[in-house]
């Protein structure tokens, strides 16, 4: 989980969860706040015909039969009712529901007019409105009609207040329960931004991919040119980089392949006329330097074929590979021990995988005059550790060693035969395949070389 908020799908679902919840919830309290302000002048209108029938029916009611009247006639929500001996204080200005009620009630033509004065003391009832529940019932408003009292003075001068109260149930009800609408509200949109995110990220993956895959493989099929148009755009350049760093690396390949591969003829033209001196010491050092020459021209050789990568993926054995290896060194007077098995069958290229065996083993032996060579597997991938018997490297040395012709002094020499390219074509190979390979002084003496190739990655 913390993996998937952390990633960039996470984030952009995160933001369009976040914004269309808001965005949903300022939607929904604006609507509560509008059918709100309808119902109340809905009310309103309501109320003034009650008012004005209720006084009215009052007027012509005997006065000593109004009280019984009133008692029969008022209903919650207004009331009409005698004045107390002490009359309440009057507002200075009618109130905006005042002045509609007495324009209703003193119509055009009227012979004597009514008298409406607003209150300055509002009915007890108007404290106790509840508040009424806005977005699904996660917020409270307070219910704001119209609630207040009117003096009102009939034609025959007889003085009645009226009261307009909040309704019981329209603007107070008990609270719904809306727990299965905000989870419907919620999977709906979280499954939408989910699918969104998805829909944004995904282009963003497969160039991830792609360019992952390049490292592996400089041959990878290129990308399809589908999608919005700067997807396409993207993919088309990426495809178009790819067939030039492809086109880079197999110019390089072969102007290195073509330069080693000519200088054999004239080396050997060289040996064959070296053999014609006639001083024997001085054509011993001749020879010597000539054949360490040819030993960089045929590592030169191999350095380019380690970067080519036009041999054919087929399923292999590594267990039959590694004692076919083995077999042959011993075959060569090397002593190379090989115990453990991967038990594992691979997609790779056999003549590449063979030449980084072989230029392992052929360093530990060159070096540490033995190749102890034991193989497992692990986390599924199969672990080739080789083993030799010498001083081992310094610490600072295990790093540069896989940089093309370096060579550790107190190990390495022309002499010695090395030319400082093995561990570069043994490296260059395990990472074709998805590997890597790894030094590492062991506790008990000697150089210990890792070498991981995992059984299949999207790369092959």
């Amino acid at each position: 989980m913390k993996a998937f908020f952390g990633s960039m799908t996470g984030r952009v679902f995160i933001t369009l969860l976040l914004g269309v919840l808001l965005t949903a919830a300022l939607t929904q309290l604006l609507a509560d706040a509008e059918r709100q302000r309808v119902i109340d002048e809905f009310r309103d209108l309501h109320n003034l015909d009650r008012a004005e029938q209720l006084i009215m029916a009052t007027e012509i009611v005997p006065e000593s039969a109004r009280s019984a009247y009133l008692q029969v006639a008022n209903r919650p929500g207004m009331r009409l009712e005698s004045v107390a001996p002490s009359l309440p204080a009057l507002m200075p200005a009618p109130t905006e529901f005042t002045q509609l009620l007495i324009a209703r009630m003193n119509k055009a033509g009227a012979s004597k007019p009514y008298r409406l004065q607003s209150l300055a003391v509002r009915p007890a009832a108007c404290a106790l409105a509840r508040e009424q529940p806005v977005v699904f019932g996660l917020l409270r408003m307070k219910w704001r009609g119209t609630c207040e009292s009117i003096l009102v003075s009939l034609r025959d001068g007889t003085p009645l207040i009226l009261s307009v109260l909040p309704p019981r149930s329209a603007t107070s009800p008990e609270r719904a329960d809306y727990t299965g609408t905000i989870a419907l509200l919620l999977v709906s949109i979280g499954f939408l931004a989910y699918l969104v995110a998805r829909m944004t990220i995904r282009p963003l993956k497969q160039l991830a991919q792609a360019a992952k895959d390049l490292g592996n493989d400089i041959n990878h099929p290129p990308l399809d040119l589908t999608g919005a148009d700067e997807i396409r755009q993207a993919s088309a350049a990426f495809n178009a980089m790819q067939a030039r760093i492809r086109q880079y690396i197999f110019q390089r390949t072969q102007m290195l392949a073509a330069i080693t591969h000519d200088l054999q003829t004239p080396l050997t033209r060289l040996r064959l006329r070296l053999e014609k001196v006639s001083e024997p010491e001085l054509q011993g050092r001749l020879i010597g330097d000539l054949s360490a020459m040819q030993a960089m021209v045929r590592e030169g050789l191999d350095l380019a074929r380690s970067m080519d990568t036009t041999e054919t993926m087929q399923m292999m054995d590594l267990d039959s590979l590694l004692d076919s290896v083995c077999a042959d060194a011993a075959d060569a007077s090397q002593r190379v021990s090989l115990s453990g098995t991967a038990n594992m069958a691979m997609l790779g290229r056999p003549m590449d995988l063979r030449r980084c065996l072989v230029n392992l083993i052929d360093n530990a032996v060159k070096y540490g005059q033995s190749a102890r060579v034991t193989v497992d597997r692990i986390n599924g991938a199969a672990r080739i550790r080789i083993r030799d018997a010498g001083p081992g490297i310094p610490q600072t040395e295990l790093a540069r060693v896989f940089d093309p012709f370096y060579r550790v002094e107190s190990s390495r020499s022309r002499e010695s035969g090395g030319t400082g390219l093995g561990l570069t074509i043994a490296r260059n190979i395990a990472e074709q395949h998805g590997g890597s390979i790894t030094l590492a002084n062991h506790p008990d003496g000697g150089l210990e070389a890792t070498l991981m190739l995992p059984e299949y990655y999207p790369g092959k």
